[in-house]
């Protein structure tokens, strides 16, 4: 049963479009016989629009390229030849060399925002999600609210009570919309100095902020993903493996596509002794970790949290990363160096490290590996929509535990000054109420039901070096109010709990403060650019 949308087009946009894309009725597809930069914007308009990857391409990007000379190209047809070339490099390369150096622009339509974060678990893939904080989740696709139809759900006697609750949460969601703009255009005047689209695109984005916790996990999303054929090829292996359905059968549609255009690449994933074997590994240690956890902590309740809590850090970590800082730049073991800054009074080492940094004009300009000598563990008990902005963040370590309503939600404050709250409230009882139906028979799925707004615990562990990245990035003034404060408090655990005063003192693009204009100045700034073009 597909409960995907498919979308039309008519004669001579499907004659384009063959030639660019390997099918042209499935929500996953490659992008093929484009150049680079134009998969790049493509990918990057992607985040910011309802339109699909193709209907984005006719109607924004074909007229301003020349397509005279691609008549003759049909991607939906399979490259016979390049398999043959492919499978001799391989024999006389290897296989996992060689699938490094060759990637594919691929398209995700219509995952729920479970499945995205199956998706981008690679470590070594690029991704560009769907925004929920500039797209209106109101609008529908085949006359259908977005949100994800599981099949086995639909097909049992709690289907029907699945969708109208489903669309109950959404016709909530799209009527308290205008109200939360009608509210912020009542406290804040647009002013001579801001032009209309900003205005605008401020309003909008802050009432999108306010009300996406509203929407559930099983709200769709668009994904543009690059990757290697080693990439691609750990991902399958890992969604074949996968408890979720949805990701069981979205890797097989990804899997044929990638076939047409690295087919070789991918020739273990479906191999009994290779690919199978290794799925099914990762399945059997799912299932057996699955089960012993359940069994030593089933009859135990939460201890009391916080919402950030460093939990992990090394004592002696400032004196290894500063004599990681002299290593490269001097004669001695590393042992020896350690030495040489416990000699160093505390002033001495202040100005070691603003030496190391350097003169930081801004916050891209990062400092070297020294900075990874050291790590940080934090304990995050924060609403789902804040993680799904800081799971992004792959290069470090990061787990997260199922998605329930059993770690409560907050109500931004800007609801309740606007008199919404009880309209917000009414709609987390609801999705409480669906995922305690779904849970019995659907103890997977049952996460669909539950809103964005609604905790959930996850663990990241990071190095000074992506800290400084990260926590920076995340605590802009533009960023989600509930993102920010994770960042913040991040910060400050750094420098007080763990007493790391010198790796504080590098954070000079760290952003304190309330940002209650931040979105307003980020749009400023960009219709600046817009009129400098």
């Amino acid at each position: 049963m597909n409960n995907y949308a498919t979308e039309q087009f008519t004669p001579s946009e499907e004659d384009i479009l063959r030639r660019y894309f390997t099918n042209l009725d499935q929500p996953v597809f490659a992008l093929v016989n484009l150049p680079e930069v134009v998969k790049g914007a493509l990918f990057a308009r992607y985040s910011r629009t309802h339109k699909s990857l193709r209907r984005l391409f006719l109607d924004e990007f074909v007229d301003d390229l020349d397509i005279s000379g691609d008549h003759s190209i049909d991607a939906t047809v399979g490259l016979a030849k390049a398999e043959e070339l492919y499978q001799r490099v391989f024999v006389e390369y290897g296989d996992d060399s060689v699938a490094q150096l060759g990637g594919v622009h691929l398209a995700c339509e219509q995952a729920s925002n479970l499945l995205t974060k199956v998706l981008e678990w690679g470590r070594l893939m690029s991704y560009l999600e769907q925004s929920t904080r500039y797209l209106s989740y109101d609008t529908r696709i085949d006359g259908r609210y977005r949100y994800h139809r599981d099949p086995e759900i639909l097909g049992a006697s709690v289907g029907t009570k699945y969708v109208g609750e489903m669309d109950r949460i959404f016709e909530t969601y799209a009527e308290l919309v205008p109200l939360l703009q009608d509210f912020y255009r009542s406290q804040h005047e647009q002013g001579n100095d801001i032009g209309d689209l900003a205005y605008r695109q401020t309003i909008r984005a802050k009432a999108f902020d306010a009300v996406r916790g509203l929407l559930p996990a099983a709200s769709l999303s668009n994904v543009g993903i690059y990757g290697t054929g080693q990439a691609y090829e750990a991902l399958l292996l890992r969604m074949r493996a996968h408890p979720l359905p949805e990701a069981r059968s979205y890797s097989e549609m990804m899997l044929a596509e990638l076939r047409k255009v690295i087919p070789s690449f991918l020739r273990r994933v479906d191999v009994e002794e290779r690919g199978i074997a290794w799925s099914d590994y990762l399945e059997k240690n799912y299932g057996a970790m699955k089960e012993f956890a359940t069994t030593l902590t089933q009859d135990l309740s939460p201890n009391p949290a916080q919402e950030v809590e460093l939990i992990d850090w090394d004592p002696d970590g400032e004196r290894k990363m500063l004599a990681a800082m002299l290593y490269p730049y001097s004669h001695l073991p590393e042992t020896q160096l350690v030495d040489v800054v416990d000699e160093m009074a505390g002033e001495q080492r202040l100005e070691l490290v603003r030496r190391y940094v350097g003169d930081r004009a801004n916050r891209r300009h990062r400092p070297g590996r020294a900075l990874e000598r050291l790590d940080y563990r934090f304990d995050v008990l924060g609403d789902y929509g804040g993680f799904r902005d800081l799971q992004r963040h792959r290069l470090l370590t990061i787990e997260w535990q199922a998605l329930t309503p059993d770690h409560g939600y907050e109500i931004p404050g800007s609801v309740l000054s606007a008199g919404l709250g009880e309209r917000y409230d009414g709609v987390m009882e609801r999705s409480r109420a669906l995922y305690d139906l779904l849970l019995t028979d659907f103890p997977v799925q049952a996460s669909y039901a539950v809103s964005m707004a609604f905790r959930v615990r996850y663990i990241m562990q990071f190095n000074a070096r992506e800290a400084l990245h990260m926590i920076e990035l995340r605590s802009q003034p533009q960023g989600h109010p509930n993102y920010r404060r994770i960042a913040q408090e991040m910060y400050h655990q750094i420098a007080q709990k763990a007493g790391h005063r010198a790796v504080a003192e590098m954070f000079t693009h760290i952003d304190l403060s309330a940002g209650e204009d931040g979105r307003l100045q980020a749009e400023k700034a960009l219709e600046a650019k817009r009129s400098a073009q």
